[in-house]
């Protein structure tokens, strides 16, 4: 084989699976069928990625959560056998507090948590349903078919977040469109390189700003940490470009796939949008979580000592990915797990993760999709497809999982 920007690269036996990626030619809501005949296999399979090397594949949810809460586990990606998703000339670094282990990362967790504590979110809800309300105004109002990636998925998350961090939202096209391009498989190292650095420059513009003159926002109290001394300015800045792209992006995708995945279950968007309960809407999300995937990529990790588990020894500077979309069809805890089931309780998937790195900001991510889920359907009861299932693109060409496009009618 060829040598990489790493080295040369190691023959593999055969035996040993290539890591599975989703295909354009499956059912757009399952994860891939090599991932289920891996986890029928065993909790634990070595898998070859691109450059080579050979993590474990944890496909089973008991192994997942184990493993996420072990402080053995680490997600700093310079931890010997973190395995790498692209070479080095991808630009592929540290993301913040998320790639980094206690007790650096609780410490810098710990400066932002607040606004996304529960009661702090909750008080929020009024809001988001007035943003959500006056989208569907907007929606209502104009032409037909209607892209509704264009006008309610994307701008809902991107005004709420700005709101929270203190964007100017005039600037939304700027950060979304390079956000895309930062998100995106195919865009070149290049391409994604200069992206994260021209929102990188524009966010520790606003940090500076804050920092002169504070106001009632998450950058200001960010700005302010860089003036107490405790971090800064890059980390400061790296901190706030965390926070806009997993605010906005993710939380725009699982709008627009969970509309999709109902629309395409239409007994179970019945039960919704006939229901005035707010229990069943919490639930509906939970599934929805449970059942659809946006990322694609896996939770990464290495091993800093050796770990026994599921009869199998993971050596210390192995890595391990831990694929969401299959632990949460795992059929031990869901029954049925290929089947979208609003009544079900799915509170305990793992799409947000677990242990010290679950996803700071899901009570928001969760808030922001119970207002959305239990407004858009009772509001556009007669809400459909406007073209047929074969024209709906999907992102198999992103890292982050969703449709492109999804044209509506009403």
């Amino acid at each position: 084989m060829a040598d990489t920007p790493t080295g040369p690269v190691p023959e593999v036996p055969d035996a040993v699976p290539e890591f599975p990626m989703p295909r354009a030619d499956r059912c757009p809501f399952d994860p891939p069928p090599a991932l289920k005949e891996l986890r029928e296999r065993g909790p634990l399979t070595k898998v070859r990625l691109w450059d080579g090397s050979e993590p474990w594949l944890v496909t089973r949810y008991a192994e997942q959560r184990a493993l996420l809460g072990d402080p053995r586990v680490s997600a700093d990606t310079d931890s010997p056998g973190y395995p790498t998703k692209a070479s080095p000339e991808a630009g592929e670094g540290k993301l913040s507090f998320i790639m980094m282990d206690d007790p650096e990362h609780a410490r810098l967790r710990r400066m932002v948590t607040a606004p996304f504590a529960v009661k702090r979110v909750e008080a929020l809800r009024p809001a988001v349903q007035r943003i959500v309300d006056g989208l569907i105004d907007d929606l209502l109002a104009g032409p037909q078919p209607a892209d509704l990636v264009e006008r309610f998925a994307l701008p809902l998350p991107s005004l709420v977040i700005c709101e929270l961090l203190g964007v100017p939202y005039d600037d939304h096209a700027f950060f979304q469109d390079h956000t895309k391009t930062m998100v995106h498989r195919d865009a070149t190292p290049e391409q994604r390189g200069r992206a994260s650095r021209e929102v990188a420059a524009y966010l520790a513009g606003l940090v500076g700003k804050r920092l002169a003159d504070p106001r009632e926002d998450l950058l200001s109290s960010i700005a302010g940490r860089v003036g107490a001394g405790e971090i800064d300015h890059r980390q400061a800045t790296e901190m706030a470009l965390l926070l806009l792209i997993a605010g906005h992006e993710t939380t725009a995708n699982m709008i627009a796939l969970g509309t999709y995945a109902l629309l395409r279950h239409p007994d179970q968007l019945a039960l919704l949008r006939d229901s005035d309960d707010p229990g069943l809407v919490a639930s509906a999300v939970e599934e929805l979580l449970r059942y659809l995937h946006i990322t694609h990529l896996g939770r990464r990790r290495a091993v800093t000592e050796d770990i026994e588990i599921a009869g199998q020894v993971i050596k210390a500077g192995e890595g391990v990915i831990m694929v969401n979309e299959i632990a949460n069809r795992d059929p031990d805890v869901f029954p049925d797990p290929d089947r979208l089931d609003i009544t079900r309780d799915a509170r305990r998937h793992v799409a947000f993760g677990f242990g010290v790195h679950q996803c700071l900001g899901q009570p928001l991510a969760r808030m922001e999709l119970q207002v959305v889920y239990g407004t858009l359907y009772r509001r556009i009861p007669t809400l459909a497809p406007a073209v047929p299932p074969q024209d709906v693109r999907f992102k198999h060409d992103a890292f982050i999982y969703g449709v492109h496009e999804l044209p509506v009618t009403w």
